[in-house]
């Protein structure tokens, strides 16, 4: 049953773009039930643009990491990449940071959405992973 005697003055939810996307106040939800829901904000937290930055550096590093095994002999194990690089040749670094990038983007706007934080969380450990793995074979290369 709900208890407010002043009703909402939001009679539809946040969208995910609006003029408010960048000035307005709303970081978060205060009931319970509207946190488990997830929805949009008008503001996003530190903790969020932190977890974004990281997978966009851990990206980037991943490409510079895979361009210097490349060049040392190595080779893409990633089919999909493996084909990117094949079919377009250096602009398929460009083309993988623009796509990792906005689709970091969308878990972004996202970010208040339980599934989302989930995504979020496991594609900066898969993304820290395949670097740490990297610098493991950088090392072996170079030593």
């Amino acid at each position: 049953m709900d208890n407010r005697t002043i009703q909402d003055r939001r009679q539809k939810p946040t969208p995910l773009l609006s003029r408010y996307t960048f000035f307005g106040r709303r970081s978060s939800f205060r009931r319970a039930k509207d946190q488990l829901r997830g929805g949009y904000v008008d503001r996003y937290g530190l903790k969020l643009l932190c977890f974004l930055l990281l997978i966009a550096g851990l990206n980037v590093l991943d490409v510079l990491f895979t361009i210097a095994i490349i060049e040392n002999g190595g080779r893409e194990i990633n089919p999909l990449v493996r084909w990117a690089i094949d079919s377009y040749g250096d602009k398929a670094w460009t083309l993988k940071i623009v796509a990792v990038s906005c689709g970091a983007i969308f878990l972004f706007l996202h970010g208040h959405f339980r599934l989302a934080k989930v995504y979020i969380m496991v594609i900066a450990a898969l993304l820290g992973g395949v670097v740490m793995y990297q610098l493991l074979l950088l090392r072996f290369i170079y030593m």
